[in-house]
């Protein structure tokens, strides 16, 4: 574990961005609605458009990974949240189950890559440092490094006191990627751990001693947080006040250009979404 350093997000220079705060959708959205306009608000910076912040809130939500996916009964679990008026979709980025609500708020930064050239471990750390920064006036006990038992474990997780809040992806295109984060704001993060822990049994399986057992993270609930819990942080808009003080202290903060708001293409973006992440995987 170490210490998330503010400085180390200072030092970086920030471009001037488009902010976009989506809308609180309602329990008949599909989840899968702002990752696709992620997709197309990356293609339109890779061709030369402002770089953007996104953030975004789904009332009752979960986005699973990949690997999840491939999991034996996970169809079936998928469809048994669905049932139950939870939206489900696998994602594009990189990353495990992570559940949403009306206190989790998702943050993806849109950068240009015209060299086709990343720093991973940069750009996670400068993430990492400005969700660091604007917890700062409430807690500066912000740390980086994996939380074993967390759901979507990872290098750079955020945690306070050993209690993962954050956990941070990425998802490249040709031109242009994404730097994409969760932060448990309000309510429990033992509740949201202890929904995915319930996914993965189902999604998994009853599988004999002797066999293979299924590879996903084995999640304890004790080991997440939200920093209502973890650092007293009073509701997710007095966080994201926060967070646009830290970037306006770096960068020039525009209004979001009105053609990224509802995009050409949108609905058949996340059709394609659907059909290439969840249904043939």
């Amino acid at each position: 574990m170490e210490n998330v350093h503010s400085s180390a997000a200072k030092t970086t220079v920030l471009p001037d961005l488009q902010w976009y705060e989506a809308p609180l959708t309602d329990t008949r959205m599909d989840v899968l609605s702002p990752l696709a306009w992620e997709e197309l608000a990356c293609r339109q910076v890779g061709k030369g458009a402002a770089p953007v912040m996104h953030l975004w809130r789904h009332p009752s939500a979960l986005v699973i990974g990949h690997r999840d996916r491939r999991l034996p009964y996970a169809p079936q679990a998928m469809e048994r949240m669905r049932s139950a008026g939870i939206s489900v979709c696998v994602r594009p980025s990189g990353g495990a189950a992570v559940m949403l609500d009306r206190g989790v708020l998702n943050l993806s930064l849109i950068l240009p890559n015209p060299q086709r050239a990343i720093s991973l471990h940069e750009d996670f750390r400068l993430m990492a440092g400005l969700i660091a920064e604007a917890l700062a006036p409430w807690s500066a006990e912000a740390q980086t490094g994996e939380i074993t038992g967390s759901f979507c474990p990872g290098d750079y997780d955020v945690s306070v006191r050993g209690r993962k809040f954050c956990g941070i992806a990425q998802r490249r295109q040709a031109k242009a990627y994404i730097i994409t984060a969760f932060v448990m704001i309000e309510g429990s993060g033992t509740e949201r751990a202890q929904a995915v822990q319930r996914f993965y049994a189902a999604a998994a399986g009853d599988t004999p001693a002797d066999m293979h057992q299924p590879d996903y993270p084995r999640v304890n609930p004790a080991t997440m947080g939200s920093l209502a819990e973890l650092a007293g942080v009073p509701s997710v808009e007095a966080y994201t006040a926060s967070l646009r003080r830290v970037i306006e202290s770096r960068a020039a903060i525009m209004s979001v250009d009105r053609s990224l708001v509802q995009p050409q293409g949108w609905a058949e973006q996340m059709a394609a979404l659907r059909d290439r992440y969840d249904l043939h995987i």
